[in-house]
C-alpha cells in the first residue's frame, strides 16, 4: 500500500536550483528523489543528535576530525 502524496510548490534561488539540478545528474536520480533522499538524511541526523551523538567529518589523510554543527 503506498502512502497518500501531497504536493507542494518549493521556490529556489538561481544557485539552489543549479545545485539541485547538478547533484540530481551526478547521482542520476530525479530532483524530486534526491529531495527526498537529502529529506531522509536531515531527519535521521537530527534524531541522532537529539540522543546526544555527534557529526564529523574525518580527513583520514591528515588525522583530523572535524565536528559538524547543525542549528
Amino acid at each position: 500500500m503506498n502512502p497518500s502524496k501531497k504536493t507542494m510548490t518549493l521556490n529556489l534561488t538561481e544557485a539552489e536550483m543549479h545545485a539541485l539540478e547538478e547533484l540530481s545528474a551526478k547521482k542520476e536520480l530525479s530532483k524530486t528523489a534526491l529531495l527526498r533522499q537529502a529529506l531522509r538524511l536531515y531527519q535521521l541526523i537530527e534524531k541522532r543528535l537529539e540522543t546526544g551523538e555527534k557529526l564529523f567529518f574525518e580527513d583520514e589523510e591528515k588525522k583530523e576530525k572535524s565536528e559538524v554543527i547543525i542549528l
